[in-house]
């Protein structure tokens, strides 16, 4: 009798054991919720489809000097449809400095017809300048762009201002995506209190939608809405697309819709990614999310950066209907995880409707930029879980 038990105890376990293996495999490969976008494939041969170049040469206006402005880092792009082409705006750092925000970065342009292959112009067609912007962006330059266009052809660009004080969410606009406006902070002119708006803010994200197959500037109840931050997720309005006033609460304090999570693979922070987009669903922001290195989750590198959405309602673009647990987009090929950022990243950035699939693009470990797509006649699994 009692080798029966044992035996019995033995299969018992090996059946809890195989169900758990088999339980979690399953979790780890289920398709994303409708709402999401997704899964996003990485294609065969293709990445990164940005790097580094040491031979292109800029002559910097303020320093006056020749500078291989993109030979240490090309990382973290912007993107948008103009014609039948993507175009790529990426940060682009020169080796002024060393380290991550120590050099100046600048922002170079890249052309494709398929969203794989690009032709890159030789200098940046944004940068520090000795314009009315220059004590916000110089020495550290111009990071991290979002862009997006509205139904009249204008091109909307957010990016920090990084003056190695404080960093600063700024705007310009364009025609042509190559001469630009710089219209300054876009909380200068808020009605925030002057404590708010002189503290750190970056990460814009514009809410976008689809209008006659393209993706174009939406209004939300009568007014361009933004998602902005990278502590937390907060909300921005504005009517003119320039001047953009924060959504406070009751006490005039930030609103933060969604923030960090414990044990979660953004337990660090959430930051926001490119454009959202309004679905029937409601609205899709996709942000990046940082994995805390004490409480955070531990199937992750500490530190490392994973891409999550967050589905917001249409009518109240402040309240969360659903969220994903796990990352649809994580570190896992080499040039994601080797770079002068080591722990890993996916940082996204731009996002794209082009021949009906969706092209998201970021940046690699800081380095390099990727491309993945969704198709959404055939949709991929999302990463795996480590």
């Amino acid at each position: 009798m009692l080798k029966n038990l044992i035996r019995n105890g033995l299969i018992f376990s090996l059946a809890i054991s195989l169900c758990t293996h088999f339980c979690l495999a399953q979790t780890q490969d289920q398709p994303l919720p409708d709402w999401a976008f997704g899964g996003f494939s990485r294609p065969a041969n293709v990445n990164p489809v940005i790097s580094p170049l040491s031979h292109t040469r800029f002559k910097d206006p303020i320093t006056n000097n020749y500078i291989a402005w993109e030979s240490n880092d090309t990382f973290n792009p912007a993107a948008v449809v103009k014609g039948k082409r993507i175009i790529v705006l990426y940060r682009a750092e020169d080796k002024s400095g060393v380290g991550i925000g120590n050099r100046t970065s600048r922002l170079g342009f890249a052309s494709s017809k398929d969203g794989f292959k690009f032709k890159r112009k030789t200098k940046p067609v944004f940068y520090p300048s000795n314009d009315s912007q220059r004590e916000n962006e110089w020495p550290g330059g111009t990071e991290d762009p979002r862009v997006a266009v509205t139904e009249d052809g204008l091109y909307v660009l957010f990016y920090t201002q990084w003056n190695k004080e404080v960093p600063r969410l700024g705007v310009a606009t364009s025609r042509n995506l190559k001469k630009w406006t710089k219209h300054g902070p876009i909380f200068e002119r808020s009605n925030a209190s002057p404590g708010l708006i002189n503290q750190s803010h970056k990460s814009a994200s514009i809410v976008t939608g689809l209008k006659d197959g393209k993706q174009v500037i939406s209004k939300i109840n009568g007014k361009y809405w933004m998602y902005w931050g990278e502590h937390a997720v907060y909300g921005a309005t504005s009517d003119n697309l320039i001047d953009w006033e924060p959504v406070v609460d009751s006490r005039g304090n930030l609103k933060a819709f969604i923030s960090p999570r414990e044990g979660y693979f953004d337990s660090n922070l959430t930051e926001c990614g490119p454009p959202a987009v309004l679905t029937d669903k409601g609205i899709v922001l996709i942000y990046n999310g940082k994995n805390s290195s004490t409480n955070g989750d531990k199937r992750f590198n500490s530190s490392t950066y994973s891409a999550g959405q967050v589905l917001f309602d249409k009518g109240d673009p402040s309240k969360v209907l659903a969220r994903l647990d796990v990352p649809f987009l994580r570190p896992m090929e080499p040039f994601e995880k080797s770079g002068q950022y080591i722990d890993g990243t996916v940082f996204v950035e731009g996002l794209v409707y082009f021949n009906k699939q969706w092209f998201l693009y970021y940046g690699c470990a800081d380095s390099k930029v990727g491309v993945a797509v969704f198709d959404p006649s055939n949709p991929s699994m999302p990463d795996p879980l480590p």
